[in-house]
């Protein structure tokens, strides 16, 4: 079996595939807090739990790929994967991306999960698609007829802005980001809800306008934690995939070990 790590700002998801190159879907999937103290002994005992409550052993692992935007987590990863799973596991990156090509400034600013994702929806629904991506961040990442990758837009994520409302305000609690009947709210929560969730898929509708002007996009998907919550109301977006940033690292890894 092949495990992914996915490590992000906010969480680590963890996808366990089998060695199938037509699986496009994980066969577990586990979420857990992204913590930069956490040691690989304290990362490896959460997975020991995983593990067993789902009739998993460590030597199962056959393979083990990521992908990471916490740096200070790769060293972590690493010792966890040589200490304990005995193997040495691959982080996607620019250079590391099984050819992908980039029509951008700089690769190396370009997010291993925006990459992952990238990879993912050009072999599933192909050329001249955008991925937007419900996390930490609000990504869009757009991919030419080709498969190159022309860059995208990042705007900040619905949970972190509802965070900073209530940390920069004296007097507005920190809410639930939820789907809203009415733009008008009755109370302080209900206020911030339609500001959140209105504003947000306001926020979407528009970029996506901007990007259909300035390229030919004929598939839109939609990945990430609250995707289900935004994305039902954005008739633009094609599918969901909540798989697809998992998926893509385990195609790069495969299309690396060629």
């Amino acid at each position: 079996m092949i495990l992914i790590f996915d490590i992000g700002n906010t969480n680590i998801t963890i996808g366990l595939f089998d060695d199938d190159k037509n699986q496009t879907n994980a066969k577990k999937v586990w979420r857990i807090s992204s913590i930069r103290s956490q040691t690989a002994d304290e990362y490896a005992i959460m997975l020991m739990d995983l593990f067993h409550y789902s009739g998993i052993k460590f030597s199962d692992i056959k393979y083990c790929a990521g992908a990471s935007v916490v740096p200070h987590l790769n060293g972590a990863f690493e010792e966890l994967a040589e200490k304990y799973l005995k193997q040495k596991i691959f982080f996607i990156n620019s250079d590391n991306c099984a050819g992908l090509e980039f029509l951008v400034k700089n690769p190396k600013e370009v997010g291993a999960d925006r990459i992952a994702n990238a990879a993912a929806a050009f072999h599933l629904f192909g050329g001249e698609s955008v991925v937007i991506d419900f996390g930490t961040a609000t990504t869009f990442d757009c991919i030419d007829k080709d498969g190159k990758y022309l860059g995208g837009a990042i705007a900040l994520g619905p949970s972190n802005a509802a965070k900073s409302l209530s940390l920069k305000t004296a007097q507005l609690p920190h809410v639930e980001i939820k789907k809203v009947s009415s733009a008008i709210g009755k109370s302080t929560v209900e206020c911030i809800q339609s500001g959140l969730y209105i504003g947000y898929i306001g926020l979407i509708k528009e970029i996506i306008l901007r990007i259909k002007n300035e390229m030919i996009v004929k598939h839109i998907v939609a990945t990430g934690g609250l995707a289900y919550t935004i994305a039902s109301e954005i008739k633009e977006i094609e599918k969901i995939c909540p798989d697809l940033t998992l998926y893509g690292i385990k195609l790069i890894w495969e299309k690396s070990r060629k």
